[in-house]
């Protein structure tokens, strides 16, 4: 089945659950029953499926349908838990704080898995015009090396500069640049102006060194432009690779506060009978 037909499939089945509960919600209410441990417990059967999905990425060696499948059920049951969310609260506001909390801590959830789904649909593309994949944990090494033959340019340049120009730059600007990622929050907003303005200011210099400097400085320029790529693709593999760290915690204090919630609810059922 192409993607677009899986998508088709599952938006349907998502309308089908969908008009499901809020039918179940109508006819529910009708009988004058509380709807609210109906939803509730429906919502938290379902928030118990979506975090197996991280359990099934631990244990990936076992025949549990594909990640991806996974991934498209955790997407689609995220959207049908919003829902019920919703249904929960009688489409209103959460009353007093536990319920606030409860509430906030669910939208966090949703609101984090939302952006990791943009990320992981639209860094993959921007990384590719960012040079060769790289892998995350091999990132320091290509950045020691970089700046290893950064200094081998400078040396050369230094060895035959008719002024301190190159010196200069080193100090000022290279030095810097290459001890490690840089300008992270220019890549996240996919901004070049750091990369510009720094090469720049060696084109600034351009005309004040002789043919050998400035076959230096132009590999030198090289090497910014490699090292501002890798600096892009540290920044939003780390995006992607702590954005877990917000996510999975936040989902489970919303099961415990959860667990909380039912349980004063029962509690507070049982003092009015």
């Amino acid at each position: 089945m192409t993607f677009a037909g899986r998508r088709w499939r599952n938006s349907a089945i998502l309308i089908l659950c969908s008009s499901v509960a809020l039918i179940c919600y109508y006819i529910y209410g009708l009988t004058l029953h509380q709807t609210h441990f109906f939803s509730g417990w429906a919502l938290f059967a379902l928030m118990v499926l979506l975090a197996l999905y991280n359990g099934r990425k631990k244990l990936s060696f076992l025949p549990l349908l594909s990640s991806a499948a996974w991934l498209q059920f955790h997407i689609y049951a995220g959207l049908l838990a919003l829902l019920l969310l919703l249904i929960h609260v009688d489409f209103g506001l959460p009353q007093g704080i536990l319920e606030t909390v409860l509430m906030g801590l669910a939208l966090l959830v949703f609101g984090s898995g939302i952006v990791g789904l943009i990320m992981s649909r639209t860094i993959p593309a921007h990384l590719n015009t960012k040079g060769e994949e790289v892998i995350f944990e091999r990132i320091p090494i290509f950045h020691r090396k970089l700046r290893q033959d950064m200094e081998e340019c400078i040396e050369r340049g230094m060895a035959i500069a008719d002024s301190p120009i190159i010196a200069q730059l080193h100090a000022d600007l290279l030095v810097d640049f290459f001890a490690g990622p840089r300008h992270g929050l220019w890549h996240l907003v996919n901004s070049q102006r750091p990369r510009h303005l720094l090469l720049s200011q060696i084109d600034e210099n351009y005309r004040y060194l002789n043919a050998e400097e400035q076959s230096a400085m132009q590999e030198i320029k090289e090497l910014i432009e490699i090292k501002d790529d890798l600096d892009c693709h540290y920044t939003f593999q780390s995006a992607l690779k702590y954005w877990l760290f917000v996510h999975i915690p936040v989902t489970y204090s919303l099961f415990l506060v959860a667990i909380v919630h039912a349980f004063l609810a029962y509690a507070f059922q049982a003092d009015i009978r």
